[in-house]
This record gives C-alpha cells, sequence and structure tokens, in this order.
C-alpha cells in the first residue's frame, strides 16, 4: 500500500474508533469484501479500554476518589472529546484536569481537578530530563550583598500547582490508600512537585511559595520574587522558603541577575 493510499485508509479508519454509535468505514472489509462490523468494534472497544486504562494509570488519586465506575464513564466521554495525538499513551491525558473541571457529574467535588493537575504534574516531573540539584553549600557561599541580584534556574521536573483547595492533603491520602475523611477540603493549598534524585516529591509551599517560586521559574531575581510574594501573602518568609527550595531540589544553578546564561 502505497504512502498516499495508507495515509486515506487510515483518515477513513480510525476517527470512528472513539465513536460508539458510529459506522464502520467503508473501507473495512473482511476476507472475500464481506462486512467486518464486528471485527471493527471489538478493536474499537480495545482502543476505548486501552485509553480508559492509560487515564486510570495517570489518575489513580482520581480514580480512588470517584470510584472505578464512576472515572470509566468520566473517562469515556473526555475519550470522545479529544482523543489522542501521540502514539505514547504516557503522553495522554494532558486536557484530562481541564475536562474534569467542566464535567457536569463532577462539580460535586470541586477540588477534584485539581488533585488531577497535581497528578499529571507528577507524571511529567517523572520523565522530565535528569539534572543535578543546586546544593546548600553553593547558595551559602554567596556574599549577602549578591544575594538581591540573584536567577535560580530552574530544575527541569519542577513544577507548581496552585488551589483554592486541600488539593495536596487530598492527593496525598489517595494515593497512600488513607482515609480522606477528615480533610477539610475548603483549605486552599499550592503544589511544589519536584524530582531531585530517582523519586518525584509533592510538598505543600508555605504562604507566598506558589508566587515566589513561580516568579524565580520566570527568570525573576530573587529580590523580585521576593517582593512578589509579599505581595501575595503578608506571612511570606524568604529564609524558609528558599531552604525548602533547595531541600527540594527544585533548582539547578544560580548566576548573576546582570550575567547571560
Amino acid at each position: 500500500m502505497r504512502a498516499n493510499a495508507q495515509a486515506s485508509y487510515a483518515a477513513a479508519f480510525a476517527p470512528p474508533l472513539l465513536d460508539p454509535d458510529g459506522d464502520v468505514p467503508a473501507v473495512v472489509t473482511g476476507p472475500n469484501g464481506k462486512s467486518a462490523m464486528k471485527r471493527y468494534n471489538v478493536y474499537r472497544n480495545n482502543v476505548t479500554v486501552s485509553l480508559i486504562e492509560a487515564l486510570a494509570a495517570i489518575y489513580p488519586a482520581v480514580q480512588r476518589l470517584t470510584g472505578p465506575d464512576f472515572f470509566r464513564a468520566m473517562a469515556r466521554f473526555h475519550i470522545r472529546e479529544t482523543p489522542p495525538t501521540s502514539p505514547l499513551l504516557f503522553d495522554y491525558g494532558r486536557d484530562f484536569p481541564g475536562f474534569i473541571a467542566r464535567y457536569e457529574h463532577a462539580q460535586a467535588l470541586p477540588w477534584l481537578a485539581d488533585v488531577a493537575r497535581i497528578e499529571r504534574a507528577w507524571l511529567d516531573a517523572y520523565h522530565a530530563a535528569d539534572a543535578a540539584p543546586l546544593a546548600a553549600i553553593e547558595f551559602a557561599a554567596i556574599a549577602p550583598d549578591r544575594l538581591a541580584s540573584l536567577v535560580l534556574t530552574v530544575h527541569p521536573a519542577t513544577r507548581v500547582v496552585r488551589s483554592s483547595f486541600a488539593a495536596v492533603t487530598i492527593f496525598a491520602a489517595n494515593r497512600t490508600g488513607e482515609s480522606a475523611d477528615h480533610i477539610d477540603a475548603s483549605t486552599p493549598q499550592d503544589a511544589l512537585i519536584t524530582r531531585p534524585e530517582l523519586d518525584v516529591v509533592v510538598r505543600q509551599l508555605p504562604p507566598g511559595g506558589a508566587v515566589f517560586v513561580t516568579c524565580l521559574m520566570s527568570g525573576c531575581m530573587l529580590a523580585e520574587a521576593a517582593a512578589a510574594a509579599l505581595e501575595d501573602s503578608r506571612d511570606f518568609e524568604l529564609a524558609t522558603n528558599i531552604a525548602g527550595l533547595i531541600e527540594a531540589g527544585a533548582f539547578t544553578s544560580l548566576r548573576p541577575g546582570d550575567q547571560k546564561k
């Protein structure tokens, strides 16, 4: 089959796979030109099941929170709305948190989409490039009068997820199998996701921490990031946040703000 013919066949074969009510493409035939409806439907079901299983593997806490049946039903609707664009299954489902946020039947769990965002960030951090994290001794060696103008290079695995709910606590409880009945979901929490070595770590950021690290990640100097964090929260503590970020392995190096990369 030539390239053009293959492309034409794929264009006709693929779209109905995610539509359970769609007709079997005319290009699909069985032996002697007979209908291949049963074979195609089996394949169609297998594709959907594989994508649901991929989403369940990426979002285990979400599935535990909703229950398997609810999760599978929600996943089916997402799959029909957002077909995969990559052959890599771990890359699928980036739009799932946004889908959950607007999914009518998930509105009773308003924090569910943020838990999903943390899980997606966890997976992305896991697959991020390796890099040696910045050591505390390197930061401590900087003269005090140079600290304000420092610019830090973010580790490839570093992610931040902000939430108006207790998404970090809910995520942690439902990834480990702990009971989440006692959690006050209305408490806002921001997550820092890093992978300083082999394991991905999710931490709750202190007050102002999300603004602080986000500014640093965008290339702001230390003084600029601290000012933005103080504007966001009067409880922001510079020393606490810097120590936590270095311990978490959020950055790989530092340089003066007026020095080119």
